[in-house]
C-alpha cells in the first residue's frame, strides 16, 4: 500500500508539473475582457503626455554612447546626415528615442517589436515568388518589446514628417491620428483571425491599386510600383560596378563606396561567406552556390546604421548573371537596455528571426554569420525590387492616406508574434488612444526640434563632428 501511494504521489506532482507547464488558452472574448482591465492600470489617454526624464537627458551623450563601437571614421558622416532636418534626426536617433519611450506608460503586452518604426522604414520589396508587396523593411533594432513603442515612435514620425514638408500641426497630427487608428481597427480584425490567416496575410500591390482612393493615387502606386520592379540586381550592377583589367570590380566611390584596404580582407569576407550558407536552408544552398564572388567593398548605408559595418559582395553565375548580397553589421538592439537581452546569441540571428517573424514574406537570402573578430552581421540582397515612398513634397491628404497604410501593416506584424486580442481590448472601439498619441506626436515631435537644435549647436560648438555630403 505504502510503495502505492508513493507512486500515485509521484504521478500526481509530475502531472501538476506538465500541467503548469502547458500553454494556457484563453478565448477571444476573455482576452478582449483582461484588455479592458487594462485601462485601470494604464487610463489611454494617459499615452498623450510627454515630458523628458527630469534628470541625466543629454541627448548629445546619448548619440556618442550609440558610436563607441562604430567606424569612427564614418561618424561625420551619420552626424551629417542627421543634421539635414529634425526628420533627419529622428531616422538618426533610434537610441534616443527608445531611452525616452522606456519612459512612458505600457500595460506590459510584449510583441516582436521593430525597434526603429518610423514612415521610412516601410516600402516595396519583392517576395520569393516575385509579388510585390509592401511591409515593414529594417528590423536592425527588433527585440521583444512594448508594442505602445512602436506605434508611438511611428506616430510621432508622422507630425515630424509633416511639419518637414511644411504642413500645418493639424495636418501633421491628422497624420498621426490616422495612423494609430488604422492600426486599431486592423488590429481588432486580425483577433477575429485564426493564427494561419495572419500569418499569411500581406499588402500587395494588385491591393494597393485596387483600393486606390482616386486615379491620382492609383498612378501614383503604379509608378512606384514600376520603379521598384526595376531595382534588381541586373539594374544595381552597372551602376556599382566596372571592368578592371577583364574582371568586374566595385568601383570605389569614398566616402560611401570604398575597398578595405587589408591584405587579408577578401580571405575574411570568404571565410564569412561560409559561415553565412551554413545558416540557409540546404535548397538555397544550392542557390547560392551557382554564384562566386568577385569583389567585396565596404558601403556606407542609411542614418541610423551609418559607421557600423555594412560591405557588399559582387556575385557571379556561371553565365554572369550579377548578385549583389549586403553583410551588414548587427549590433545589440537600441531597446536592450530597456526591455532585456535577446535569446540569441547571434545579433544577426536576432535580426533575421526577427525580421521573419514581423514581416509577410522575407529575402531567401536571408541569414547570419559571426566575423573573425567576433563581430555580428546578417546578409541579405543589396536591392530586390525594394522601394521606399518618398516624402518630399508630400500633402496632407497623401501624408493621411499613407499613414493608414503603414498603420494597418503595423497591426499585422504584432498581431503574427503578440496577443492582438487583449491589445485590442485595451485599444477598444473608441478613438481615446488614436488622440492621446495624435497629442503625444506633436509633443515629441517639439523634443525632436530640441534634439536636432542640440545637435546643431554641438557641432557649431566643435563638440562633434560633421561631414557634410553634396547632394
Amino acid at each position: 500500500m505504502a510503495t502505492g501511494k508513493k507512486t500515485t504521489s509521484k504521478t500526481k506532482t509530475k502531472a501538476a508539473k506538465e500541467a503548469e507547464a502547458a500553454p494556457v488558452f484563453r478565448s477571444r472574448d476573455e482576452r478582449i475582457a483582461a484588455g479592458r482591465l487594462l485601462r485601470d492600470k494604464v487610463p489611454r489617454t494617459s499615452h498623450a503626455a510627454w515630458t523628458p526624464p527630469a534628470k541625466h537627458r543629454d541627448p548629445i551623450a546619448i548619440l556618442e554612447k550609440s558610436n563607441e563601437d562604430r567606424v569612427q571614421e564614418l561618424v561625420p558622416i551619420r552626424y551629417g546626415r542627421m543634421l539635414r532636418s529634425p526628420f533627419a534626426f529622428l531616422r538618426g536617433s533610434a537610441a534616443l528615442m527608445a531611452y525616452d519611450l522606456a519612459t512612458t506608460p505600457d500595460t506590459g503586452i510584449r510583441v516582436q517589436a521593430c525597434g526603429d518604426c518610423h514612415l521610412m522604414n516601410f516600402g516595396m520589396f519583392a517576395t520569393p515568388e516575385r509579388n510585390l508587396v509592401f511591409d515593414l523593411n529594417d528590423f536592425d533594432e527588433t527585440l521583444p518589446a512594448p508594442w505602445e513603442w512602436d506605434i508611438k515612435r511611428l506616430a510621432a514620425s508622422f507630425v515630424v514628417a509633416g511639419r518637414d514638408n511644411r504642413l500645418s500641426d493639424s495636418e501633421s497630427r491628422d497624420g498621426a491620428v490616422a495612423c494609430v487608428r488604422a492600426y486599431r481597427e486592423n488590429l481588432r480584425e486580425y483577433s477575429k483571425m485564426n493564427p494561419l490567416e495572419v500569418w499569411y496575410s500581406r499588402l500587395d500591390i494588385e491591393t494597393l491599386l485596387e483600393t486606390a482612393p482616386d486615379e491620382k493615387a492609383r498612378k501614383i502606386r503604379q509608378q512606384l510600383a514600376d520603379r521598384a520592379r526595376e531595382r534588381v540586381g541586373e539594374s544595381v550592377f552597372p551602376k556599382l560596378a566596372t571592368q578592371v583589367a577583364g574582371l568586374p570590380r566595385i568601383v570605389d566611390q569614398p566616402p560611401i563606396l570604398y575597398h578595405v584596404a587589408e591584405p587579408d580582407f577578401m580571405d575574411k569576407i570568404r571565410e564569412g561567406l561560409e559561415a553565412y550558407r551554413a545558416t540557409l536552408s540546404d535548397e538555397r544552398r544550392v542557390l547560392l552556390d551557382r554564384y562566386h564572388l568577385v569583389d567585396a567593398a565596404l558601403k556606407v548605408v542609411g542614418i541610423g546604421s551609418v559607421g557600423t559595418r555594412c560591405f557588399i559582395g559582387l556575385f557571379f553565375s556561371e553565365e554572369n548573371h550579377p548578385l549583389i548580397l549586403q553583410f551588414k553589421e548587427s549590433c545589440r538592439s537600441v531597446l536592450e537596455p530597456y526591455a532585456g537581452k535577446s535569446h540569441y546569441e547571434n545579433q544577426g540571428q536576432r535580426v533575421v528571426m526577427g525580421q521573419r517573424l514581423m514581416q509577410s514574406s522575407s529575402d531567401i537570402f536571408l541569414g547570419w554569420v559571426r566575423g573573425r573578430q567576433g563581430r555580428d552581421f546578417f546578409v541579405r540582397q543589396l536591392r530586390d525590387m525594394k522601394m521606399a515612398v518618398p516624402m518630399e513634397g508630400v500633402s496632407a491628404t497623401t501624408l493621411k492616406r499613407y499613414a493608414g497604410i503603414c498603420g494597418l501593416v503595423l497591426a499585422r506584424a504584432h498581431a503574427k508574434s503578440g496577443d492582438a486580442a487583449t491589445i485590442s481590448g485595451y485599444l477598444g472601439k473608441s478613438d481615446a488612444f488614436d488622440e492621446a498619441l495624435g497629442d503625444f506626436a506633436l509633443a515629441y515631435a517639439d523634443q525632436t526640434e530640441k534634439d536636432h537644435a542640440a545637435l546643431v549647436e554641438a557641432v557649431n560648438a566643435g563638440r562633434l563632428e560633421a561631414l557634410i555630403e553634396e547632394e
